[in-house]
């Protein structure tokens, strides 16, 4: 069920870059346009090709970004609290690119594309914040076409577990985030290359039981995968 935006939610959506700086009028004015839904996991929440009504914000759960042609599917990203996705179909007033479904139970929130235009055009911080998020978006797909044509298969899985290595702190082992078909797909490989890669990894200290992960040598794994911040970095 659709319900205004309560808020209790409006500190963790203003605490994100692309509403800090604006005026409060016109935060206010968004926010009072904007609802919340829960949504169960496995739930369509866009589908590729259709008008962009919302600019979404996931503030619980995940949501898993994908796209397909001719009865391919391919998955493009996931996207964890706090955070928007699928912002340029908004201010192109243009269709989504990418559909998006909950992986888990997962609260959104939707805040009128229209609105955000609106206010787009009259906030020059949040127009400013806009333009770079974008641009950060930009450099983020940049690198992901790098990481795809430059890399072998066996170096783009063993550069995206030494950033999910990152990600949790440097631990010598952690789970993936992904189930391995997903994982697979968003790797550019079909589930069985992904397998035969990981088999590939074992010589590097890369230890796979289900979807627990131990790099028992991260020393030997960095030399073989050679990570670079202007692929591997998607934060600047």
């Amino acid at each position: 069920m659709l319900i205004g935006m309560p808020e209790s939610d409006y500190p963790d959506i203003r605490g994100l870059h692309l509403f800090a700086d604006m005026a409060d009028d016109q935060f206010a004015t968004l926010m009072r346009g904007s609802y919340v839904q829960t949504f169960p996991p496995q739930i369509n929440l866009i589908v590729e090709g259709d008008p962009s009504d919302f600019l979404h914000i996931i503030l619980t759960g995940s949501v898993v970004l994908s796209s397909s042609w001719n009865g391919r599917e391919t998955t493009m990203a996931t996207v964890r609290p706090i955070s928007t996705f699928i912002l340029a179909a908004t201010i192109k007033d243009a269709p989504y690119l990418m559909s998006a479904k909950t992986l888990e139970k997962s609260r959104i929130a939707l805040i009128p594309s229209q609105d955000v235009r609106s206010v787009f055009d009259t906030d020059h911080n949040f127009a400013r914040a806009i333009v770079t998020e974008l641009a950060q978006c930009y450099r983020s797909v940049v690198k992901s076409q790098k990481d795809l044509k430059l890399r072998t298969s066996l170096e783009r899985l063993a550069n995206y577990l030494l950033r999910q290595r990152q990600k949790h702190d440097d631990a010598v082992a952690f789970e993936l985030q992904l189930e391995k078909r997903r994982l697979a797909s968003f790797l550019g490989m079909t589930p069985e290359n992904l397998s035969r890669a990981f088999k590939g990894l074992q010589p590097y200290g890369v230890e796979v039981n289900g979807n627990h992960i131990r790099i028992s040598d991260c020393d030997d794994l960095e030399k073989f995968a050679k990570p670079t911040p202007l692929i591997d970095d998607f934060r600047s």
